[in-house]
């Protein structure tokens, strides 16, 4: 069997889409994307088509140790991110061709249903009480807010009580026995984190997200001094490399890698594998569409130390399109009960929509990260 074709699709909301064709009709599917950089990540495929065409697209392990490692420099995210997409599609045909699901070909399933939370409030938080009845409504057990809108380093404490008290209307409305994971986003510099753990603690957040950027996280031993509350990053490190000094350090307590970003489905598993061996849960991040949300299945299902499943059904940022809009059948993923349960179907388990796909990609999309300033004009995180 050999690499006949590989095609991209920029369809809206801000997503990419890889399809790898071969010799013998076996067909995969990705989803290598870097939200923002949906083009540049595109022209990254592109370069490594000439590498993949003629080969063998099971022999995944080894096509990694070469996009990875062949062209001298290595990782990052537009490069990981269009490795990740590659990959996911390669593991989509050898599932098809073993007519197996990819966690049966990585060790097996280890859980009956897999946990997922869902977005509350939006980007700049708000009404986030009646957001988080409507989700639980709908059998969500675990939702997830942004805290703030824009910080500086120093800056004002009525955001800090406005940060209290939306947690506070959303643990009163939800009760005691719902999950509320807050997202710092990285929009928080080290010094108001500080004072935001410690203001949100007694309303026992699930998990507090990215409290610092990647670049800072040293400063997450300090922050895990000023609270008992669980400390989850990584969306946006890459490869197990990037997660090596994070877990040997120890002040994390769940690890976030994007299946779209850090290396794929495999890559993703040795990075949970490392985390086990820290005693660290994994909870990937996938506010994306749903290729990578399949993918994100198929490692939850087989990884002893998951515990919950970010996904972007009605997220805010899916204007255009939501999650099971490319799909030829959307109740593939059976959400029930704040859990998705696996079809078992062979590779990832989902059958896409080429007709839409293609349709889609004539718009195509130029999506690009918000810009924020704060008050004095100067660059804020968003």
């Amino acid at each position: 069997m050999k690499i006949t074709d590989i095609e991209l699709f920029q369809i809206e909301p801000r997503w990419l889409f890889v399809k790898i064709s071969t010799d013998t009709g076996f067909e995969g599917w990705g989803e290598p994307i870097l939200e923002g950089r949906a083009s540049t990540t595109k022209a990254a495929v592109e370069e490594l088509k000439d590498y993949l065409i003629g080969k063998d697209p099971l022999k995944i392990e080894d096509h990694f140790q070469v996009m990875y490692r062949g062209g001298f420099y290595r990782g990052g995210p537009i490069l990981m991110s269009a490795i990740s997409g590659i990959e996911q599609a390669l593991w989509d045909i050898k599932g098809k061709y073993y007519n197996a699901p990819i966690y049966d070909l990585l060790g097996g399933s280890v859980r009956d249903k897999i946990k997922v939370y869902a977005w509350i409030g939006g980007d700049r938080p708000s009404d986030v009480s009646n957001h988080a009845l409507m989700q639980v409504a709908l059998g969500f057990k675990a939702l997830k807010m942004n805290a703030t809108e824009e910080l500086h380093y120093i800056d004002d404490y009525r955001k800090i009580d406005q940060a209290v008290e939306r947690m506070q209307a959303v643990r009163s409305a939800v009760g005691p026995d719902v999950g509320i994971a807050v997202d710092f986003h990285g929009r928080v510099h080290k010094t108001m984190a500080k004072i935001l753990v410690k203001e949100l603690e007694p309303f026992r957040p699930m998990f507090i997200e990215e409290p610092v950027l990647p670049e800072h996280n040293e400063a997450l031993r300090d922050i895990a001094r000023m609270t008992n509350t669980p400390i989850a990053t990584g969306e946006r490190m890459y490869t197990r490399w990037g997660f090596k000094q994070l877990l040997q350090e120890g002040y994390v307590d769940i690890i976030q890698p994007d299946l779209s970003h850090a290396g794929g489905i495999l890559e993703t598993k040795k990075i949970a594998a490392m985390a086990e061996a820290y005693d660290v849960s994994l909870a990937p991040h996938c506010p994306l569409g749903p290729i990578a949300l399949a993918s994100c299945f198929q490692v939850d299902n087989c990884t002893p130390n998951f515990v919950i499943q970010e996904q972007g059904l009605g997220i805010h940022y899916n204007q255009g399109s939501d999650v099971l809009g490319y799909l030829k059948d959307p109740d593939v993923f059976q959400y029930e009960a704040g859990y998705v349960r696996m079809s078992g179907k062979p590779g990832l388990g989902i059958e896409i929509n080429e007709a839409a796909v293609r349709e889609a990609a004539k718009k195509g999309h130029n999506w690009h990260s918000p810009i924020w300033r704060n008050e004095d004009g100067s660059y804020a995180e968003w």
